[in-house]
Formats: C-alpha cells, structure tokens, sequence
C-alpha cells in the first residue's frame, strides 16, 4: 500500500496588490524628481539674473588705461560672447535646452567645463558629508539613548541642554569657534584644504582615500583624515543634537510599549530589551530625520567648505555667485539639490521597507 503524498507546502508571499502598491509608490516618487529639479533650475536661473552686478564687468577689463567708453565696448563684446544680450526669455529657453541634452557649458572664467569643475568639487562633498553624517549618528543615537535611559536624572538634563546648544549654534560660528581653538591656540589640527599644499597628489578618481587604495599610496590617508576633523565635526556637531532629541522622545515612546514590559517579564536583560524591542522600533522617526537632515548637512557645506576652504561643490557654488558665474552656480545649485534628492528619494524607499502601510499613502 503505497503512502500518500505529503501535501507541499507553499512559501507565504505578498499579496500581489500589495506588490503593485510599492512599486506605484516608488514609480510616482520617481516621478518627482524631475520635476523638484526643474523648479530648482528656474529658481536659480531668476536668482542670478536678479543679483547686481553682471559678470560682463569683471570680463571687459576695468583698467586706469581704458576709457569708460572702450570699457562699455569690451562689456557689449562679452555680454554678446555669453549670449547676455538675448532678452531674457530667450535665455531662459537656450539654458532649458541645455539642460535637457545635459548640456551644462563652460565657466565664464577661464572657459573650464562645468562638467569638469564638478567632477573635480562633488567628492570632496561626498567626503565631507558621509563624515560628519556617520559623526553626528554615532553621537546621536548614544547620546539619545542614553539620555532616554536616565530620564529625569542629571545626565538626562545635561545631555538635553548640550544637545539643544550645538543644535541652535550656526555653522559658521562653530567653524570659527574649531578654527581658533584647535587650529590657532591648540595648534592641534590643520584647518584650511583638503590635503597638504606639499603633498603631491594627483587625483584618478577626487577620492582621496579611493585614490590612495589604487594609486598606494596610504601616506595621504592620515594627512586627509587630519584635515576632514574639523569641518566634518563642524558639520556633524549641530546635526547631532538634533538627532540626540529625536532619539530620545522615540525611545521614550517605544519604553512606554506593552511589548517591551513583556519582554523584561519574560527575563531578558536590560542591554537585550534595548538592542532587539526598542531600538528595532524606533527606527522610523530617525531614519526620517536622517534624511532630511542629509539635506541640511549639504546646505551647511556651502558655509563650512568657504570657512575651510574645503575644496568642495559648496565652495565652488560661492566663488561662482561671488562672479556671477552663471554656469557654474546653476550646474552646482543642481548637483547638491540631485544629491539631496536622491538621499530623500532612497529614504523614502527604506521607509516603505519598514512600514509597509506607507506603500498605500
């Protein structure tokens, strides 16, 4: 007598609406981001031609030599080389169309391709904001942590009110507060640049530390480390104490749970119940703050790679409004805003993942 089969058994899997539901979800954020970049290019295409000053002026020559009129040719020259004697419409429709074909043209000085201006800037942005957004994690979540666990204790207030002023202090302040304290009186840490003017370093990729991987040459590593303290920490210091509050109300949340007085019932240790219930729950609220503060962290670089002259995207946005290089200022206005983006767009992705409600909002 032969056995009968065992039945099979099937692997549980999403409902395919629920499937259909994220990847709409993900589809129409993606959606988005043309779109924020579209705004962003007008924006700033209208930001620039409002500010005083055109760059016509610092190209005609300003001389003790030329006449007022031989400086007004020079300018009418220059403005007709830059197509700035187009109405501005028709301005507006040539920077459109460049932009679509990606098409970002060249620097008004020295005729260098904004492609390759960027290329050389965005990874010292890349650097500096990965440091000081791994700082300001590690800082806040400990300290958030910690402050929650010892609620209404002194370690608790301390912590609250540390957090809330490096919170409230701007970037710049607290550059100038690094720079003077462990550049000028400490003598710690050197304080302008990325690397050392005497260091030979000729870049493959802009990453210093990828570039010392595949050129080997692990001597830039230290000095590169050495320059980034500062301006990460700069960067980091302010971000932290506003991920130390938020980590502290959403763990205070989650201890109020029933789930985790279950745990600690069961017999669990105290380290167990945080690592495994709390932590895993309150997630997030802070993934949400980390997004969005990647974006602040990319505004604070502007500031922060000017007090350093960090060379970065942040410092190359500031020379080229300080010129009224169009080009440059509207092709790194549109790195940092697609760099933010992106960072939202994968944040939003990551929340979905760890709740999956949100597919259907």
């Amino acid at each position: 007598m032969s056995a009968l089969p065992l039945p099979r058994i099937r692997r549980p899997h999403r409902p395919r609406s629920e499937r259909v539901d994220a990847l709409w979800a993900m589809f129409r954020r993606l959606l988005g981001i043309p779109v924020v970049l579209f705004a962003l290019a007008t924006l700033v295409f209208i930001a620039m031609r409002l500010l005083p000053g055109s760059p016509t002026a610092s190209l005609a020559g300003g001389g003790t030599n030329l006449t007022a009129e031989e400086i007004a040719q020079n300018e009418a020259r220059a403005s007709k080389a830059l197509g700035l004697d187009q109405p501005l419409l028709t301005q507006y429709g040539t920077y459109l169309d460049n932009l679509v074909h990606l098409r970002f043209g060249e620097s008004f000085f020295g005729s260098n391709s904004v492609l390759s201006l960027l290329g050389d800037a965005l990874p010292g942005t890349i650097e500096l904001t990965l440091a000081a957004m791994t700082v300001a994690v590690l800082l806040g979540v400990v300290t958030g942590v910690i402050a929650a666990l010892r609620k209404g204790t002194w370690i608790d207030t301390t912590t609250r009110t540390v957090a809330t002023v490096s919170f409230s202090l701007p970037w710049f302040a607290l550059g100038v507060i690094a720079i003077v304290v462990f550049g000028v009186w400490l003598r710690w840490l050197p304080v302008l640049g990325r690397l050392p003017s005497s260091l030979d370093y000729h870049p493959t990729t802009n990453f210093v530390l990828l570039d010392a991987i595949l050129q080997n040459r692990f001597e830039l590593v230290g000095p590169w480390i050495q320059h980034l303290i500062l301006p990460a920490t700069t960067l980091a210091l302010s971000m932290a104490g506003y991920i130390t509050r938020i980590v502290r109300a959403s763990v205070l949340d989650v201890l109020g749970d029933d789930f985790v007085r279950t745990a600690r019932m069961k017999g669990l240790t105290e380290s167990a119940v945080i690592r495994r219930h709390v932590l895993r729950n309150s997630w997030l609220p802070i993934v949400t703050v980390l997004g969005l503060q990647f974006g602040s962290l990319l505004g604070g670089s502007v500031i922060t790679e000017t007090v350093f002259s960090y060379g970065g995207v942040g410092r190359l946005l500031v020379q080229g409004v300080l010129q009224r290089d169009y080009p440059v200022v509207q092709g790194a206005a549109l790195a940092i805003a697609l760099l933010f983006v992106l960072v939202n767009y994968a944040v939003d992705m990551l929340y979905m993942i760890l709740d999956p409600r949100i597919r259907k909002g």
